[in-house]
């Protein structure tokens, strides 16, 4: 992988992990039309490694955010345990009670995970019949929620069948052409969130998770691509953190007087394309 084609990896992983378009859609597509000699263990550890800047983007955004619920989440339990306020039965702030959200909602992806590592890893999740598919998929699901959505409730009032929906719902984007933010913005949207309290749940609820495989794949990515590699993954994961950044400003702005039907368009233009071109033998599935 040279400098050029890893700066472009990295522009492309910024601008669609946050935006409900599948961003292992576009990098497999990416990979293709670049012509990268990686086998698919090592396309899938040089994705997750340039997936760690977009979390970095995250942590930088959302600072302010991570710090409260962190700080609430200690403080909180550590009265709790302690029995302090005691006759006024202390309770868990909400930023506390939006830490153990967040912890609750990571549960599914990762057993899903660890369960299906192999194939995550493997041809599948690099197989253009299931990109298409879910691209399309997801687009279907996504305006059924936009349509029969509520749309009404807000970060304090998310709950436990939250967590719930949303973690479910980030286990379709172990799934390539999914979208990460596509599929838990949906659930949020289906239990009635409105569309900005969705991807905000949704872009806290993707730390986790994208620090895990990221990590682990970094360990793996140290043996499995060739020697020189990480350099320009590096280079890579720096220019998906800033344009990850703007990503998320970006969407944020655009959900709260804005639907996603842009997206939806999209990912079924873009689906069908690829499912036509497959149909015609212009694509190789694999």
């Amino acid at each position: 992988m040279t400098l050029v084609q890893a700066i472009l990896l990295g522009i492309i992983q910024g601008l669609t992990e946050f935006i409900p378009i599948s961003s292992t859609a576009h990098l497999v597509l990416a990979s293709r039309v670049m012509n990268l000699t990686l086998t698919p263990e090592q396309l899938t550890s040089s994705i997750a490694v340039i997936q760690l800047g977009t979390l970095i983007a995250v942590f930088f955004y959302f600072a302010g955010d991570i710090w409260n619920i962190s700080l609430a989440f200690i403080r909180d339990h550590v009265a709790l345990l302690s029995g302090s306020g005691r006759g006024s039965r202390p309770r868990l702030s909400h930023e506390a009670w939006l830490g153990w959200l967040v912890v609750i909602g990571s549960i599914p992806v990762a057993v899903v995970g660890l369960l299906f590592k192999k194939q995550i890893e493997g041809t599948f999740t690099k197989n253009l019949w299931v990109i298409a598919t879910m691209m399309v998929v997801i687009a279907v699901l996504l305006a059924i929620a936009e349509f029969i959505g509520k749309k009404i409730r807000g970060m304090e009032t998310l709950g436990i069948g939250d967590a719930l929906a949303v973690g479910f719902a980030q286990c379709l984007a172990l799934i390539p052409g999914s979208s990460r933010s596509g599929s838990t913005i949906m659930a949020g949207l289906f239990v009635g969130e409105t569309r900005e309290t969705a991807a905000r749940f949704s872009f806290l609820l993707s730390i986790p998770a994208v620090a895990a495989s990221g990590l682990l794949e970094l360990k793996e990515a140290l043996h499995r691509l060739p020697h020189g590699s990480m350099t320009t993954l590096a280079v890579g994961t720096i220019v998906s953190g800033i344009v990850g950044y703007a990503s998320i400003w970006f969407l944020l702005r655009f959900l709260r007087t804005h639907t996603t039907g842009i997206f939806i368009g999209y990912r079924l233009l873009v689906g069908g394309a690829i499912l036509i071109l497959l149909f015609s033998g212009r694509l190789s599935g694999l």
